[in-house]
């Protein structure tokens, strides 16, 4: 039976809530802890409280062996017309799953920078909230350039994210990435990329990264969930080589995957 939401979820009528997407193999969810702890965090930090058993229960119903993606909707639920509710109901957990190829590693990406802009001081700047109208414009930018994502900038003019994916560059031998004030997400593959990095030999910065420092960086790559960790081919028609730092990477987090979820499904 397919999930039913009320017409009068918050969710639907207000993009009142947040999500999650993580992926799973053989009925595991990859870093399930961190998913579930960012959820809570931004739903309390919109002031939606829920009881964490709740999500851990619809997740493991979700679950089954086959590999999947994994998407975690929190909503406020019901309430009264009006933009802060005197009082709401219960909030909506909704668990969805759909299918996940092993393609979807070492995928490469061509970018774009987009038209549009992340406010970096738009206290959801940090959330994964219902909210994504930003981003999928600019998706259909890239996919009207015939990218395959594209670069989002802050009010700034600074590197922020991708429309689906955190981004890292390689420059003067240290990976860069945006901190969390430039605005982008505080995404679970970026974090563990942070923390796994100096054991493989890499120095680690979080600090602004302006377009024209990403457009000259020996390698970029971004992350994300769904695809780990995808090396990016080019930015506006500058084209990147391959770079040796990202299969590193990659391979590194194939095998934290794999130590945690078991062995990945044979390509179809």
């Amino acid at each position: 039976m397919s999930p039913v939401v009320s017409a009068a979820d918050r969710g639907f009528t207000l993009g009142d809530g947040v999500f999650d997407t993580a992926l799973a193999l053989n009925g595991k969810v990859f870093a399930r802890e961190r998913h579930i702890v960012r959820l809570i965090d931004a739903a309390r930090t919109i002031g939606i409280e829920v009881d964490r058993r709740r999500i851990e229960d619809a997740i493991d119903a979700a679950l089954t062996a086959a590999p999947a993606i994994i998407r975690t909707t929190l909503t406020r639920g019901t309430a009264a017309r009006g933009l802060w509710p005197a009082s709401a109901g219960a909030p909506t957990v909704l668990v969805t799953t759909s299918p996940w190829s092993p393609a979807l590693l070492g995928q490469t990406a061509r970018l774009v920078t987009a038209s549009g802009r992340r406010n970096e001081f738009s206290p959801t700047a940090n959330l994964k909230t219902l909210g994504y109208l930003d981003h999928i414009l600019a998706a259909r930018e890239a996919a009207l350039a015939g990218a395959d994502d594209a670069l989002i900038l802050n009010t700034q003019g600074r590197v922020a994210c991708s429309a689906i994916a955190n981004i890292f560059a390689l420059v003067e031998g240290t990976l860069v990435t945006p901190p969390l004030s430039e605005g982008c997400l505080p995404g679970i593959m970026r974090a563990l990329v942070i923390e796994m990095a100096p054991a493989l030999g890499f120095a680690v910065a979080e600090r602004p990264l302006l377009p024209e420092t990403l457009a000259g960086a020996e390698a970029v790559f971004l992350t994300n969930s769904v695809r780990v960790i995808r090396a990016v081919t080019a930015l506006d028609g500058r084209e990147f080589a391959e770079h040796r730092a990202i299969a590193r990477l990659a391979e590194a987090l194939k095998a934290r995957l794999t130590a945690e979820c078991g062995d990945l499904p044979a390509p179809a």
